[in-house]
């Protein structure tokens, strides 16, 4: 075969080499393409799938994945240290050949070859040796934690079994007490129901003998009330009738004497009456008011201007402001009186003397605030009477009151001849 000289551009190539966990690739210059190196390559990637199967297995702990990439980075030292071996060795072949210029013979690298197929075997079985040791070791350790496991479940069982006795022995022996208990407690009520049954009849037949000694006693002193009471009856019988004839008496005379009274009476209500309706018959001749127009609230007339009138409404409502502030302070004071009488601060015998006078203190004060809220009814009455032109005028008679006299007496409605007669107000 005619050997061909390698061009100036060098022809890198990547022999893959298997480490375990994945691929290195270590880069060449070699000379030409010889026939030895194509096996090589072959071999290697056949022997992939073996290398897997002696792979760690999975559940491994991290302890194994350190181990298994320190003997990874072994391997891939030891392969490399061969290819780099065997590069000086392919240079110098490629450099006689180009000397020489003559046809060279393919080179099989078989010796290298055979050691790192040697290494790789020898790294697998160091690798399978290992996983398996560490495979039993795990295997160890799970019998041994399954055992642990075992026991502590087998104490726990049997803690709990003497735990679950322990409790039921507790609740019989509970339950015996508080049957126990129980008929105790039954047998007292038994027995102290059946005390107090007995105490209740024994009680009852001492009641109903009671009962009978009681009526017994009740009936003669009925019988002894009742013989006194005819007596007693028959005695007051005879003072009644002495009474009666007494008080017959009495009121017989007493008739004869209250009909002479009532007799007189009559004769006196029949002149007042006769005389009340003369005068009554003679005020019903009133004269008619002359009326002038109103003006700021007044209705003035031919006997009263209007200037008289508005001095007149301002003396009543002064009038009136003075007597409702006196009402209401006697008013005051005669409470205050029942207060402090209420209070215990009056002695009320016949020593101290302060009960009577603070009496008569207290209806004196009620007489005289009773007087001044008559008055204001009647300054009322006057002021509407100034509004509608009736003011001044005798209410009996119709004929104007003197102003002197509604000077002096501001809420007047009869004249002084009318008063002394007792007929009207004032």
């Amino acid at each position: 075969m005619t050997y061909h000289p390698p061009s100036r551009e060098t022809i890198q190539e990547k022999s893959f080499v298997e480490n375990g966990n994945g691929v290195s690739m270590v880069a060449k210059k070699p000379a030409k393409k010889t026939a030895a190196k194509k096996p090589v390559v072959k071999k290697s990637r056949a022997k992939k799938p073996a290398a897997k199967k002696i792979a760690a297995p999975k559940k491994a702990a991290s302890s194994k994945s350190v181990k298994r990439k320190t003997a990874n980075a072994k391997k891939t030292v030891a392969v490399r240290k061969v290819v780099a071996k065997k590069a000086p060795a392919k240079k110098v072949v490629v450099k006689k050949a180009v000397a020489k210029k003559v046809p060279a013979k393919k080179v099989t690298p078989k010796v290298d070859s055979k050691k790192a197929a040697v290494a790789k075997k020898a790294a697998e079985l160091a690798k399978k040796v290992a996983a398996e040791k560490k495979a039993k070791e795990v295997a160890a350790q799970r019998e041994k934690a399954a055992k642990a496991k075992a026991a502590a479940d087998a104490a726990r069982a049997k803690a709990k079994a003497a735990a679950d006795a322990a409790r039921a022995k507790a609740k019989a022996a509970a339950d015996a007490a508080r049957a126990k208990a129980k008929a105790a407690a039954d047998l007292a009520r038994a027995k102290a129901k059946a005390a107090a049954e007995e105490k209740k009849a024994r009680e009852k037949v001492l009641a109903q003998q009671k009962k009978e000694q009681e009526l017994a006693k009740k009936k003669a002193d009925a019988e002894k009330a009742l013989i006194a009471k005819q007596k007693a009856a028959e005695k007051e019988a005879e003072r009644l009738a002495k009474e009666a004839e007494k008080q017959a008496v009495a009121e017989r005379k007493a008739a004869e004497k209250e009909a002479a009274r009532l007799a007189k009476e009559a004769e006196k209500q029949a002149e007042i009456a006769r005389k009340a309706a003369a005068k009554k018959a003679k005020a019903l001749e009133k004269p008619v008011i002359v009326k002038l127009p109103p003006e700021d609230g007044i209705t003035p007339t031919k006997d009263f201007d209007l200037k008289f009138l508005q001095a007149q409404r301002e003396i009543l409502h002064s009038e009136r402001i003075s007597l409702v502030g006196q009402a209401s302070r006697l008013e005051d004071e005669a409470n205050a009186l029942i207060a402090d009488a209420e209070m215990g601060d009056v002695q009320f015998d016949d020593e101290g003397g302060e009960g009577d006078t603070m009496v008569v203190e207290r209806e004196r004060d009620l007489t005289l605030s009773a007087s001044a809220r008559h008055i204001v009814e009647q300054i009322d009455l006057s002021l509407e009477s100034i509004k509608v032109g009736e003011y001044g005028y005798s209410e009996h008679s119709g004929k104007p009151i003197p102003r002197e006299r509604l000077k002096a007496i501001p809420w007047t409605t009869e004249l002084v001849e009318e008063r002394v007669g007792t007929f009207g107000r004032r």
